[in-house]
């Protein structure tokens, strides 16, 4: 992969992308690569460079991206104030209910849709799907859309009020699980340690509401990018990774595609 610069604005010039209507809503969905799909989610404040090249490995792995517009400046890095006012709007949202334990986000719905879509357009077994901080709770709920068969969590951060919280109706995390029993399939999670945004409560309760179909992982907080402009580690596969072989962050990528060709492919 062609490195490009994480400190300027990626103009996602490799990407198709095209306007895409489900449920009476409209995103526009930055696509590339072949292969099984798998739906990149950004965390806040949008899809900044980091996300880009993160979708850019999966795509590598032989997977076709679709990485959906959800908020923010698409390609851009993040910059003050308006990375505030992003955060702001997200948290206030009707879509993403982001203060509500025991609720899933509206946004699941679309995200659905859309992996229903994706996997009728690239076939293959099924479809992945990981989402990041804002939206790291968001692939597990869109396991109830049948083709979802590979979700991630990384470092999962809502409800921002609550550690121990878990961003998930009660019905539907039961659908889920039963689904994954019935299916043999698993959850993949990642975290720091010491992440202010993602606590071990919140694992804790996802282990202790689906059993061992919650493979969580926890890195040690000096794994973390020390040159990221985010001192609380946080961000596992992006502005926190550092990009050298044997690093734990490294690992956890390449644990994650790993499980998408597992589950996607073969």
């Amino acid at each position: 992969m062609t490195a490009r610069p994480l400190t300027q604005d990626d103009p996602l010039d490799d990407f198709d992308h095209r306007d895409i209507a489900l449920l009476g809503r409209k995103h526009r969905v930055y696509t590339m690569g072949r292969g099984p799909a798998v739906i990149v989610m950004t965390e806040m404040p949008g899809i900044s460079p980091h996300v880009a090249r993160f979708a850019r490995w999966v795509r590598d792995a032989g997977f076709t991206v679709y990485m959906p517009h959800i908020f923010g400046k698409d390609g851009a890095v993040p910059r003050m104030p308006g990375a505030v006012f992003t955060m702001i709007g997200g948290c206030i949202s009707r879509q993403f209910r982001a203060f509500q334990a025991n609720e899933s986000s509206l946004a699941t719905l679309w995200l659905r849709a859309l992996a229903a879509l994706a996997h009728q357009e690239c076939g293959g077994k099924g479809v992945g799907a990981i989402g990041m901080c804002f939206t790291g709770n968001f692939a597990l709920s869109m396991m109830l859309e049948p083709a979802v068969l590979a979700p991630v969590l990384a470092q999962p951060s809502l409800p921002l009020n609550d550690p121990a919280g878990m961003h998930i109706a009660p019905d539907e995390l039961a659908a889920v699980k039963a689904r994954m029993e019935a299916e043999d399939l698993t959850v993949l999670a990642y975290r720091f340690e010491g992440d202010k945004y993602c606590k071990a409560a919140r694992f804790a309760a996802y282990a202790d509401a689906l059993g061992d179909r919650f493979v969580g992982k926890v890195l040690p907080d000096e794994a973390a990018n020390p040159d990221s402009p985010m001192k609380n580690p946080h961000s596992v596969v992006t502005i926190h990774l550092i990009d050298e072989a044997g690093q734990p962050t490294v690992q956890a990528r390449d644990e994650i595609l790993d499980f998408f060709r597992m589950r996607l492919t073969g």
